[in-house]
């Protein structure tokens, strides 16, 4: 669906010619023949149009709708200006198909009215039919303006279609738009969120005036790339040009700051907001929850969210995973109650955050309501929510009942479902299912490194070494590598990270030692290491010496010998926390008296006095 570039010269309506394309109504239409609107109604034209911008602010839809009657029985619905307001008013009040019948009922169309259309699709997350008109309007001889390609790249970028994006780019060269500013940026804004970060930097690079939104853009290209050191500094460069970043540049350095665990950094941005009045966002909220929850500060995300009035599905939604990471299932069901007293309707998401919460606590008979409750939202169950199931039925033990729910898809299982079932079947040492579900996963081609280590971690938890070698073999012929296990702590502006047996901290010594000491107290305290969790073939002695310095183990000493005793330890970890890990920081926190918070790639885990929030069920 590549845009063609009509070959016709653009024509501009003779009938009708507007002195400024804009929504102010201080500037009336001229006609140069045959006048539509009789002296006597310029006035009533004028202050229809001022009502009706008024209602549009308010999106009062009754008031709007008689308002729009009132237009009909006038007899000046034919007008392009007030077509216009009338389209943008039952756009803002999300009803695109209204303002495409009153499109379609507009007999002469300016290409305001064009750029209107477009933009209600585009706004309503009706990128086809934007783009469909926009093609339309090239067809029909209207030249694009620097209202209608923002539009139209929108679209694409809702799409992630660069290709049809980079045809518009072509036309908006060929107009001469290339160096508009609002144009610009939002070709950096398309090939940012299709991921083309190439692209939208040279664009980027080329413009010669840049605003807010290409900043933007580009700070969230890298951030959604991962490229949180780019993001960062191009973030720190836009500070230095003074540039008045806004809300969803915030919420974008926030998220950067989130997903790299730097809590400290995060801190200061949230400052940054407060400065400039941009903390009541619900944009910058969302992101400020989703930072101090993935950096284990829990009782930030709380304050965050109790802080901003104005609340959209996105802090709900934020808020509910916030809590389902952290063990606080309670609230988390709390918060899907209080969503609908709010009148905020419950998306895929949401259902998601809930399924996830039932999950990690074990709750079967919750899932299934909250399963079945979708479909009274209008809701139909997507892969990942089925994954979700098989998830929760799988830790819970019923890997039957897994699987018959596979079977029942209405869709083809996805990885992320074979995996989950994997996932049940280590937990409970179901290696012939585990066997089944691998050939299931091996059909679909090529997956992830991922699915050949759960698999081969479900043959070694059995004792069946052979056949975990097999499954190793075939994650190295096809190229693959397993992901190395990781742990990191902040401290201050440096992030010290470790991996199993790391000795290369300037401050091993001392964190060798740490963990010889406390071992001491731990075994008095009743601790015995539980070498089952050392999946590899190899004699006890070595067994114990393996998993006595995993990763977190070394984080957490790092933070006891440089951490004030009131400051709670907060380690972040790649990888599934292992069993005796688990039971070992148990003991840590018990004979050190520390609160330590141990982020794995699944929840996170709060030990105080030896006990976990995850009630041991993660």
């Amino acid at each position: 669906m590549l845009l063609q570039i009509p070959q016709k010269p653009f024509q501009t309506p003779t009938h009708f010619s507007i002195s400024n394309t804009s929504t102010s109504t201080s500037h009336l239409i001229k006609t140069t023949e045959n006048p539509l609107i009789p002296t006597s109604f310029e006035q009533n034209y004028r202050n229809i149009c001022n009502l009706l911008l008024s209602l549009t602010h308010s999106k009062s839809l009754s008031k709007g709708q008689q308002l729009h009657a009132h237009v009909i029985k006038s007899g000046v619905q034919v007008i392009p200006l007030l077509s216009h307001h009338l389209i943008n008013f039952y756009s803002k009040c999300q009803r695109p198909h209204d303002s495409r019948q009153i499109f379609d009922e507009t007999p002469r169309k300016s290409s305001t009215s064009w750029s209107s259309i477009i933009s209600t699709f585009a706004q309503n997350d009706l990128p086809l039919l934007s783009l469909e008109f926009f093609r339309r309007m090239l067809d029909d001889g209207i030249r694009p303006d620097d209202h209608i390609f923002p539009s139209a790249t929108k679209s694409c970028a809702i799409l992630s279609r660069s290709d049809i994006g980079q045809s518009i780019h072509s036309l908006v060269v060929k107009t001469g738009f290339d160096s508009d500013v609002f144009v610009g940026s939002s070709m950096v804004d398309m090939y940012a969120k299709c991921g083309e970060i190439n692209d939208a930097r040279r664009v980027f690079d080329q413009m010669p005036v840049r605003n807010v939104v290409s900043w933007s853009g580009m700070i969230y290209g890298y951030a959604q790339l991962g490229d949180n050191e780019e993001a960062l500094s191009l973030f720190k460069k836009a500070l230095k040009v003074d540039l008045e970043v806004n809300d969803f540049t915030f919420s974008s350095v926030i998220r950067v700051c989130g997903n790299s665990t730097l809590l400290e950094l995060g801190k200061q941005v949230h400052g940054l907001c407060l400065k400039t009045s941009f903390n009541s966002s619900s944009f910058v909220g969302s992101s400020l929850i989703s930072l101090y929850s993935k950096c284990g500060v829990i009782e930030g995300a709380y304050l965050v969210f109790d802080e901003i009035p104005i609340r959209n599905l996105g802090m709900w939604n934020s808020m509910l995973i916030a809590c389902a990471q952290h063990a606080h299932t309670k609230k988390a069901f709390d918060l899907f109650y209080q969503m609908e007293s709010f009148g905020i309707r419950p998306n895929f998401i949401t259902f998601l955050c809930v399924l996830y919460a039932c999950s990690h606590a074990g709750l079967v008979e919750k899932g299934w309501y909250y399963f079945e409750l979708m479909r009274d939202h209008g809701i139909e169950p997507g892969d990942q929510h089925y994954a979700s199931m098989v998830d929760l039925l799988g830790r819970a033990g019923k890997l039957q009942e897994a699987v018959s729910i596979i079977k029942e898809m209405p869709m083809e299982p996805t990885e992320s479902v074979w995996g989950a079932l994997l996932t049940g079947c280590r937990i409970h040492g179901d290696t012939e299912l585990a066997a089944f579900a691998a050939d299931r996963v091996f059909e679909l081609g090529p997956v992830s490194a991922g699915l050949h280590v759960l698999l081969s971690n479900a043959y070694a938890a059995a004792g069946r070494w052979e056949e975990a070698a097999k499954a190793r073999k075939m994650l190295r012929d096809r190229g693959m590598k397993k992901e190395t296990g990781l742990s990191w702590v902040e401290e201050g502006n440096r992030v010290h990270s470790f991996v199993a047996g790391d000795k290369r901290h300037p401050k091993s010594i001392e964190i060798y030692q740490k963990l010889e000491e406390l071992g001491e107290e731990m075994e008095r305290a009743g601790y015995i290491a539980d070498t089952s969790f050392v999946l590899q073939e190899v004699n006890g002695e070595e067994k114990n010496q393996a998993i006595r310095y995993h990763s977190e183990r070394l984080a957490i000493a790092f933070g006891l010998i440089s951490f004030p005793p009131e400051r709670p330890i907060r380690v972040m970890k790649n990888l599934r926390v292992c069993g005796d890990c688990h039971t070992a920081v148990k003991f840590m926190s018990k004979c050190s008296g520390r609160t330590i918070i141990v982020r794995d790639n699944n929840r996170f885990h709060r030990f105080e006095g030896g006990t976990c929030s995850c009630g041991d069920y993660w």
